[in-house]
């Protein structure tokens, strides 16, 4: 050190060179190696628009790769709640009675009308419609358009035909579908067939034993007997829905057709019989 700088004040001064030196590399602050916007700006101006400048990259870096881990763990946890809810298909109906006519026509109707998915069928060798006596029935084989049948009694005796209830009976059958059908010649497969007298329902159950199961599909055979006139008919539609109303909220039928048919059983005065078969 030289003694006359320890002796004068003023050369105890700071080297003006020295000090430049300094204030150009000044020692860089803890604050400004975290990168924070608050320790750029202890810089310049033009020095704290390039220490955010360089800190946008990372920013966006950050956002991609959330992004990307987004993707990739695919949607929200309520999403894919909603996404695995099972989904229950309607149950399709099909009514039988011997001529596909009165009774299961009555249930077809109804049931369509309600917004049911339903068919119908007639498990007879012919359809037979009350005649001019009753040893002489008017006879049609399945497939012929009800229509024709309505315009050959109308034509036959007008006064008869709308007397017994045939030509009102026909009139909204032809509303509802082309003809009458056989269940013996059907190709659909329902989950829930009702039949309305005994005879039919052991027609049905024969039927479908004879195909010998190929599909594996099982499918509830119920009857409810039903006397083949008009009036029994439209009480009848009222039982059939009530018993497609509780099969339909059915979250499992297998397991709630015995109390289903309980139920059924005190609310209407039908008698019930119940089968499981396979198409």
């Amino acid at each position: 050190m030289d003694p006359r700088r320890a002796r004068d004040p003023r050369l105890a001064r700071v080297d003006p060179r020295l000090q430049r030196g300094q204030s150009a590399l000044p020692t860089p602050s803890p604050q400004q190696h975290s990168g924070s916007v608050q320790g750029a700006t202890q810089w310049t101006a033009n020095g704290a628009y390039m220490a955010s400048q360089n800190m946008a990259p990372n920013v966006l870096v950050q956002q991609a790769d959330t992004s990307s881990e987004n993707a990739i763990a695919g949607p929200s946890t309520p999403a894919n709640n909603a996404g695995s809810s099972s989904y229950k298909p309607r149950p399709l109906f099909c009514v039988v009675c011997a001529s596909n006519q009165n009774r299961s026509m009555e249930g077809h109707h109804v049931l369509h009308k309600a917004g049911y998915r339903v068919i119908s069928y007639g498990t007879g060798s012919a359809v037979r419609l009350p005649g001019a006596s009753i040893d002489k029935p008017n006879i049609y084989s399945f497939g012929t358009p009800y229509n024709s049948i309505y315009e050959e009694l109308n034509a036959k005796d007008a006064r008869l035909y709308t007397a017994n209830g045939l030509l009102q009976m026909l009139d909204r059958n032809r509303r509802i579908k082309l003809a009458p059908e056989r269940w013996q010649d059907s190709k659909t497969v329902a989950d829930v067939v009702i039949t309305c007298e005994e005879r039919c329902f052991d027609a049905v159950c024969d039927d479908l034993l004879s195909r010998g199961g190929e599909f594996n599909k099982p499918v509830h055979i119920i009857n409810i007997e039903i006397k083949d006139n008009h009036e029994e008919a439209l009480i009848a539609g009222k039982a059939m829905l009530d018993l497609a109303a509780a099969i339909e909220i059915s979250q499992d039928i297998d397991e709630d057709i015995d109390r289903i048919l309980q139920v059924q059983q005190e609310r209407h005065p039908h008698s019930l019989l119940h089968a499981i078969a396979f198409y």
